[in-house]
């Protein structure tokens, strides 16, 4: 057995840590420490560390610490080593990742000072998408200014689109090449890609985690309108639309409730804005998947994974409903049967078929972390 990999994945409030061995893909221990600032890393991190200590497992045991990254912008396009110049580059990349970037800063920090020995590795979910064809990654905006600024498609859960689609490709006995695939993550945070012979070709999320799907707290896709029409008469500052966008938006804007099954018990209460709630986002999911295979000019298959697409039946249901002269048929026994791991749930002889794989970004992380470090 190879040496296992800490992987650390650091949200704005919570620490989420697996220890996993690259080469077989087996935990030894993993948990979450939630309720947690930017400032208290090192207290979480040192939850961590009891953890594995209660498990046997010592600094010389490991042969890395990889860190999940939201945003690498232009600069980082594969898993990078982190000395003090990545760290603060990542750290200025919080300009497109504010609620992102930051703990992620603060973990690797707590991170370096507890293993002192170990190399620290950032990987970085906007990196997958690095080489997005042209007409996918370009706004339509003054094109000497978006250089300027940088302004381009990134995208986002880049190691999670990659590691179903590599798991799709397994499920179905075939090359990852041969596939054109449309891959959705569903969770709190949401998006959508089309792949092509194992590279992506579109992508929902954008310059930020703000665009495409409908997410917990964020809208997704906005009128541009929208945003200066509230600056000049909705008594908001840049502070107060950022807020807005990130935190009071999306499914909570829109029902009150950021959670999904919080949403369909209110919308099964007879809740009429959370019914209008599940609808948006169900709609919103559909028009990607429509987009889609129309960028690919039909696809192989549809993938769900992340918490909403791996778990709630009722949402792979609704949003793929109507589209069986797309090629996209459901089998509602096989849906609803509550199966763990990767499985098919379209019916036999449908055109493209729908698959749930779960995602393991954590296992992702480890495996690019050793493949940088030889």
């Amino acid at each position: 057995m190879s040496r296992p990999v800490l992987v650390l994945n650091a949200g704005s409030s919570s620490l989420k840590y697996q220890v996993v061995d690259p080469a077989t893909g087996a935990t030894r221990t993993r948990g979450h420490v939630e309720r947690i600032g930017a400032g208290g890393f090192d207290e979480a991190l040192e939850s961590v560390l009891a953890d594995l200590r209660d498990h046997a497992i010592a600094e010389g045991d490991l042969a890395a610490v990889g860190h999940r990254v939201v945003h690498g912008g232009d600069r980082f396009t594969g898993p990078t080593l982190v000395g003090d110049a990545v760290l603060d580059e990542i750290a200025e990349l919080a300009r497109l990742a504010p609620l992102h970037n930051p703990p992620a800063v603060a973990g690797i920090r707590a991170a370096a000072a507890a293993y002192p020995s170990l190399p620290q590795v950032a990987v970085f979910d906007t990196a997958w998408f690095a080489d997005l064809p042209a007409a996918a990654a370009t706004y339509a905006i003054d094109v000497d200014l978006a250089r300027r600024l940088g302004i381009r498609r990134h995208g986002m859960h880049g190691t999670s689109h990659e590691y179903v689609a590599r798991a799709a490709a397994t499920l179905l006995g075939r090359d990852v090449a041969e596939l054109d695939l449309i891959t959705l993550h569903l969770g709190n945070g949401a998006s959508a890609a089309a792949v092509r012979a194992g590279r992506p070709v579109d992508t929902s999320m954008g310059l930020t985690p703000l665009e495409g799907l409908v997410m917990g707290t964020r809208a997704g896709d906005l009128d541009p309108g929208v945003l200066l029409h509230l600056l000049r008469h909705g008594d908001l500052d840049l502070d107060g639309l950022e807020d807005l966008l990130h935190h009071r938006s999306g499914l909570l804007g829109l029902s009150g409730h950021h959670d999904l099954r919080d949403v369909q018990a209110a919308m099964d209460d007879g809740d009429d804005r959370a019914r209008l709630a599940y609808d948006v986002y169900c709609h919103r999911i559909r028009s990607y998947v429509g987009a889609y295979l129309a960028v690919l000019g039909g696809a192989d298959a549809v993938v769900l994974t992340a918490g909403v697409g791996e778990h709630d039946a009722r949402v792979r249901a609704d949003a793929l409903s109507g589209l069986e002269r797309l090629g996209i048929a459901i089998d509602e026994d096989r849906n609803e049967a509550g199966d763990a791991g990767p499985r098919r749930i379209s019916l036999d002889g449908s055109p493209i078929a729908v698959l749930v794989v779960p995602t393991n970004e954590e296992l992702a992380i480890a495996r690019q972390v050793v493949e940088l470090l030889g």
